[in-house]
């Protein structure tokens, strides 16, 4: 079987998108040595697996709605392939063949006041008209697969939900003492709820001599917000409760994972929430939100809040922080629930869908 991929997803600004495209080629590559995979148009400099073969991209029109249009369907006339691989959203609406198109979360849909920019109409549009066209859609977990459906009347029969992985890099290290700091990963981002995570990081600074020196760390691109939470940090007297490491490398965000005394995830929103997947996989102790797919995601591991309860933040990060024995618990859960996940399962299901969207085209290949 010939699979091609938008090859723009190696070098994508989000490093969710690199993160996905890259481990499932490694693993299809591991999985089935007859499967062929291409990249088309992947820009100069952008990293993937050898055994991905790159094809150069065709002139195209501007922005990625140009190159979806005009760019890409040319370049999809240089290759021959069985089914197209569209990894983020969007997809060429014709040229393609067989298009299997990932939809991570419909977040810009379902709550337009999180992206101004998503608000454009012809944005939305064309999203939804990628999702419409597709033959098969892919996500990454059950709540998903029913927001897509809430969002673009898509049957339910045609989305399928994959969970994902965390990187072979992400281990844990038992001779690495776990401090006082409380790690954030992902963009700084409205939906993120991260003013709440602030407050009661400060609140446990000032009211538990036990956690003083509790620091919130935050590692991500900032998409707005980190201005106005060092001013909040500032406002309460506490500047030193919040630090920024920017996009920390894979070997440094491993670090971070390691010696949290507690990962901390109170989104009010996620498709599924790979950061918390890395940071069980590498034994932290978590705290997680009672919202999205972020439950599906932690299963029983994780101490779980509601996004809106101050208080139950509070509390659940204070138990981990002074309970050394609580959090060594909790960590090993952590470890034994990042086990049910891999990307050869992630990269067979996956398969498995090429394979269908192929011989519903009559693709023989696919047979």
């Amino acid at each position: 079987m010939r699979i091609a991929i938008d090859g723009r997803a190696f070098a994508s600004p989000a490093g969710g998108v690199r993160r996905y495209i890259t481990e499932l080629t490694r693993a299809l590559t591991r999985l089935d040595a007859t499967v062929e995979l291409m990249a088309l148009g992947i820009p100069d400099g952008a990293a993937c697996p050898p055994e991905v073969r790159r094809v150069p991209a065709a002139p195209s029109l501007p922005t990625n709605v140009g190159w979806c249009l005009s760019g890409l369907p040319l370049t999809c006339r240089r290759a021959a392939f069985d089914v197209f691989h569209a990894p983020a959203y969007t997809a060429p609406l014709w040229g393609t063949g067989p298009l299997v198109l990932t939809i991570h979360d419909v977040s810009y849909a379902r709550h337009p006041e999180w992206y101004p920019h998503a608000r454009d109409p012809l944005r939305r549009a064309f999203y939804r008209a990628s999702a419409r066209h597709a033959s098969r859609l892919i996500t990454d977990s059950d709540f998903s697969r029913g927001e897509i459906h809430a969002a673009y009347g898509i049957p339910h029969e045609r989305i399928d939900a994959i969970p994902l992985a965390a990187a072979g890099v992400f281990t844990p290290d038992a001779t690495v003492r776990r401090g006082t700091s409380v790690l954030h990963v992902g963009d700084l981002h409205a939906r993120r709820n991260l003013p709440a995570l602030l407050d009661a990081v400060l609140a446990l600074r000032r009211d538990d001599p036990r956690c003083a020196g509790a620091v919130l760390v935050l590692a991500g691109r900032d998409r707005g917000v980190l201005a106005s939470l060092r001013a909040q940090a500032a406002h309460a007297g506490s500047p030193a409760a919040l630090e920024y490491v920017g996009t920390p490398d894979d070997a440094a965000l491993v670090g971070l994972y390691r010696s949290a005394g507690a990962f901390v995830y109170p989104s009010r929103y996620e498709g599924f929430g790979l950061p918390v997947l890395e940071a069980m996989a590498c034994g932290a102790p978590v705290v997680a939100s009672a919202a999205g797919a972020v439950p599906e995601v932690v299963g029983p591991a994780a101490i779980v809040v509601d996004p809106d309860d101050a208080r139950g933040w509070v509390d659940a990060m204070r138990v981990l922080l002074s309970r050394p024995d609580l959090a060594r618990e909790r960590g090993e859960a952590s470890l034994r629930r990042a086990a049910q996940f891999s990307w050869s399962r992630t990269a067979a299901a996956t398969l498995d869908v090429y394979r269908r969207a192929a011989v519903a085209s009559g693709r023989a290949a696919a047979g």
